[in-house]
């Protein structure tokens, strides 16, 4: 599987996650929510692996236009909260990055310079 980063261009997570891979020649494929969307299934796989919690970006502008009922909804039922991300592809945290190192599966949710490091060095 050749690695692929998940996100929104304009980001500026993304721009760092962009230098970090560059700088540790990593090969990549982006994936841009705003012109290609995400399908339920890959949000369900990275839900499953890495947790709800995880995924769901609740501190972004997107999350807070949302009412009251939907909040509630998502808080209450996973799938829902899924339904919401494949939706609002802006309530993804940014980035996601799936690849593998030799049999390993990586899977990184949000930048964090050292795990990129750690996974890609």
């Amino acid at each position: 599987m050749a690695t692929k980063i998940y996100g929104i261009k304009a980001c500026g997570t993304m721009k760092k996650a962009f230098n970090k891979l560059d700088a540790l020649g990593v090969n990549y494929e982006f994936h841009d929510y705003k012109k290609q969307g995400i399908d339920s299934e890959t949000v369900q796989t990275w839900v499953a692996e890495l947790g709800i919690e995880k995924v769901l970006n609740k501190r972004g502008t997107t999350w807070r236009k949302l009412t009251d009922e939907q909040k509630l909804s998502s808080d209450a039922d996973v799938n829902t909260a899924i339904e919401l991300l494949v939706e609002n592809t802006s309530m993804i945290k940014r980035p996601i990055v799936a690849s593998t190192k030799g049999d390993e599966a990586i899977l990184l949710c949000g930048f964090d310079e050292a795990a990129f490091e750690q996974a890609f060095a």
